[in-house]
């Protein structure tokens, strides 16, 4: 899940404040993978095009900042200590 503190998100926060997210994940049933590393990866992409960009959070989810290049949507490959999830966020002009 991700918990978004600014709503909308937007691609330019003129009034100062951050794009931040709290990312939860659901408890797993199963120990997650020792070698995996625990940073959360994100590959978002940008609907419609072929622009991809990656953005980690250190320690796996939780608190975070994540910016976007461009306004849309994007979907999210969300990836962390051996566990994988998708999403879609829209982020505002």
């Amino acid at each position: 899940m991700a918990a978004l503190f600014a709503h909308p998100l937007r691609l330019d926060r003129k009034d100062g404040s951050n794009n931040k997210i709290l990312w939860v994940a659901q408890a797993s049933t199963t120990s997650p993978d020792p070698t995996a590393p625990a940073t959360l990866v994100i590959t978002a992409t940008l609907d419609g095009t072929d622009t991809r960009v990656t953005r980690e959070v250190a320690g796996g989810p939780g608190p975070s900042i994540i910016d976007m290049p461009q306004a849309g949507c994007w979907h999210l490959d969300l990836r962390w200590s051996g566990h994988t999830d998708t999403m879609d966020l829209v982020y505002a002009p």
